[in-house]
């Protein structure tokens, strides 16, 4: 049977690498994966996945109105889909993790999508939300905190590298670090309510 897997984890663990490899292992076994990367991050150019270790592929952009369900099927009867390789999920849309998991149940094709949790305040992304909770398969890609401390939070930083807390959910960039809980600072960011510190 088919599965979703989301592959998560802070800044810079490597999660368009691990992504990257699998699709090599596919292509080196004769097999076909597709790769799809969100039309909004330019960062390596037009329809491209780029690791920060120097590898890329190219790749299919999707936007917020991308059927995949549909698509994937199209692809299907055009010849063999054997895996479906999702960059940058967290910016799925509900209604695409629920195409995706489709993809699994009703074309019988493994989807594996690799993306964040939470954003620079500690929120949830709406497509990693629906990720952890439909997924067939939670793997945590890890990464540590300049404490030397495992990383599960996302701070931004501005040009002078200065923390931000405040701005859109969506800023595509570089200017992240990825930082522990306790670092993090999370009582003092997060939207959701104020501690009092004892």
């Amino acid at each position: 049977m088919a599965q979703l897997y989301f592959y998560y984890s802070a800044m810079n663990a490597g999660k368009s690498t691990t992504l990257l490899q699998s699709a090599h292992n596919y292509e080196e076994r004769g097999m076909r994966a597709l790769l799809y990367t969100p039309a909004i991050d330019h960062r390596a150019g037009e329809r491209r996945i780029h690791s920060r270790i120097g590898i890329a592929a190219d790749a299919i952009a999707f936007g917020a109105t991308y059927d995949f369900h549909d698509a994937i099927r199209r692809e299907q009867q055009a010849g063999a889909v054997h895996c479906v390789l999702i960059d940058e999920a967290q910016f799925l849309t509900p209604r695409q993790v629920l195409q995706l998991t489709c993809v699994c149940d009703q074309l019988s094709i493994p989807v594996l999508c690799y993306g964040i949790r939470t954003d620079f305040r500690g929120e949830p992304f709406e497509g990693s939300k629906y990720l952890l909770a439909w997924a067939d398969n939670l793997i945590e890609i890890k990464t540590i905190c300049r404490t030397g401390k495992k990383a599960t939070m996302n701070a931004r930083l501005d040009e002078h590298g200065n923390r931000v807390t405040t701005g859109e959910q969506i800023d595509i960039g570089h200017h992240y670090e990825a930082m522990s809980r306790k670092e993090f600072r999370l009582d003092e960011v997060s939207p959701v309510m104020r501690v009092e510190k004892p």
